[in-house]
């Protein structure tokens, strides 16, 4: 039985070493939330807080999901951050302004965001000019466009209720609560979720077993969900216990499912990881190398308009500043989930985590009433060590 028990500690301690890096992004988001609960007298882990931290956290995680198919095919965008101003000014003046439906605003807004990264993406894979340069230069113009389109009226109050629902409010529940009590409908997608975590997981098990892929023997197997679900109920619970999960969060879990899948099960995920790898490679195999990364930028900017409209609703207010740094969180956020700064690696559902990391820090110093100057400080301190562990890693891989 002792030599069970060690073998199994053996095992635990070669996957810490194996993995570490992929292991390093959850016990940095685990130690973050610990100390900020300890730091601010147990407000972190209020429930107000966590909900209020998935809607800060909303148009962060979509333009990390967007940014990390960019830097897997080793490119940047850097005008994401004005793209996601100026289209959420749009849609606030196309609504408070010219009455336009709430519903029909976004969807104008969307196609807005799509022509963008089309511009964008010509001028980087047709004319040759190269991706810093396109989007830098997108970045003054996109900045003077968010100025032009609110130069008259300057910050536009939003009103529209169903506009302003998507980064503020919730999800219905099936149940009537006359006095306060478990949001029933939180509760169940926390469930469902933990069932699509355990049917995933035994079917990528038993496919590891069948073509004799190494997999980690069962105590451990089964360890690791009972873990897993057991966070995911108890941020169900956490949120139900207030006013159940945000539709802000409901938006990003379709988003990065729909990635998630696309990178993971189609031919077009595989292409991007192959032309991030190599792309002469990938173009003498007969991918569309042009085609790919066009898709790539329109897919970024899409997203960087969805991310507008999250924080536009987010604020219930179209500002001369949104935009500030966006770009600048996504990245980080893409990098701090484990994206290879030299291509043709990355998660999205590590991105997601990465953006936690960014917005827990945020958040927890708010909390401490910490001032924005020494906020930026230790972004850049998180951000430097997270992408200098990830260049020491991959060498000592090598």
């Amino acid at each position: 039985m002792q030599n069970e028990k060690k073998s199994v500690g053996a095992e635990i301690a070669q996957l810490l070493k194996a993995n570490i890096k992929s292991y390093m992004m959850y016990i940095a988001l685990v130690v973050i939330m610990l100390v900020f609960q300890i730091w601010s007298g147990g407000k972190f882990f209020r429930a107000s807080n966590i909900s209020n931290l998935f809607n800060q956290a909303a148009y962060v995680a979509v333009l990390a999901i967007g940014m990390t198919l960019i830097l897997i095919l080793k490119h940047i965008d850097l005008s994401v951050g004005y793209v996601a101003g100026f289209t959420g000014a749009i849609a606030a003046v196309l609504m408070q302004r010219y009455g336009v439906n709430e519903w029909l605003a976004i969807l104008i807004v969307l196609a807005i965001g799509l022509m963008i990264g089309l511009y964008q993406g010509t001028l980087v894979m047709r004319l040759g000019v190269p991706a810093f340069v396109t989007t830098l230069a997108g970045m003054f113009i996109f900045r003077g466009l968010l100025s032009l389109a609110l130069a008259k009226t300057g910050t536009i109050v939003v009103s529209q209720k169903g506009f302003l629902a998507l980064c503020n409010d919730f999800i219905p529940d099936i149940v009537s609560h006359e006095e306060p009590g478990l949001h029933v409908v939180t509760l169940l997608i926390g469930i469902i979720a933990v069932v699509a975590m355990v049917v995933s997981q035994l079917r990528a098990r038993k496919n590891k077993l069948k073509y004799n892929f190494e997999v980690v023997s069962m105590p451990i197997f089964v360890t690791g969900m009972v873990l897993v679900a057991a966070v995911i109920m108890l941020v169900a619970y956490v949120l139900a216990a207030y006013k159940g999960l945000p539709w802000s969060a409901v938006i990003v879990g379709v988003v990065l499912a729909i990635y998630t899948f696309m990178l993971s099960k189609t031919k077009l995920g595989r292409y991007i990881y192959g032309i991030g790898g190599n792309d002469q490679a990938a173009e003498l195999s007969g991918v569309n190398v042009k085609l790919v990364t066009q898709f790539a930028f329109c897919s970024m900017s899409l997203l960087a308009a969805l991310s507008g409209i999250l924080y536009t609703s987010r604020l219930s207010s179209a500002t001369p500043q949104a935009g500030v740094s966006f770009e600048l969180d996504a990245i980080a956020s893409s990098y701090i989930g484990g994206t290879a700064v030299s291509g043709g690696v990355g998660k999205v559902t590590n991105a997601i985590i990465g953006t936690f990391v960014i917005m827990s820090l945020t958040n927890g110093l708010n909390l401490m009433k910490v001032d924005i100057s020494y906020q930026y400080i230790v972004k850049g301190i998180i951000f430097i060590i997270a992408v200098a562990f990830d260049v020491r890693t991959r060498k000592k891989g090598k």
